[in-house]
């Protein structure tokens, strides 16, 4: 239908030095200003997942934060999958 948003949920492994440097806080305030929900989580291998719900525009805004070189830490790559939203979230945490 025109003019009417989808609503997906992206799930992004950011891979590089991205834990211990503020990468998830950053990610956390990137997520808010576009007004998506979900969460950012450290792996124990070294990776943070990012889990963001919300316009499939501004799930697509985060990833291009996230690749833009402007994050604390580096970020050497991610991989994304995207996927219907599932809801449920509210906010957007820090894990």
């Amino acid at each position: 239908m025109a003019g009417v948003e989808r609503t997906v949920r992206l799930t992004a492994w950011v891979r590089g030095h991205v834990q211990g440097v503020g990468f998830r806080w950053w990610t956390r305030a990137r997520a808010l200003e576009l007004g998506l929900v979900g969460s950012a989580s450290n792996l124990r291998d070294g990776r943070v997942e990012v889990n963001a719900e919300g316009p499939e525009v501004a799930c697509r805004e985060l990833l291009v934060a996230l690749r833009s070189g402007d994050t604390p830490g580096r970020v050497d790559s991610i991989v994304e999958r995207w996927s219907e939203a599932r809801g449920g979230l509210t906010g957007f945490v820090e894990r």
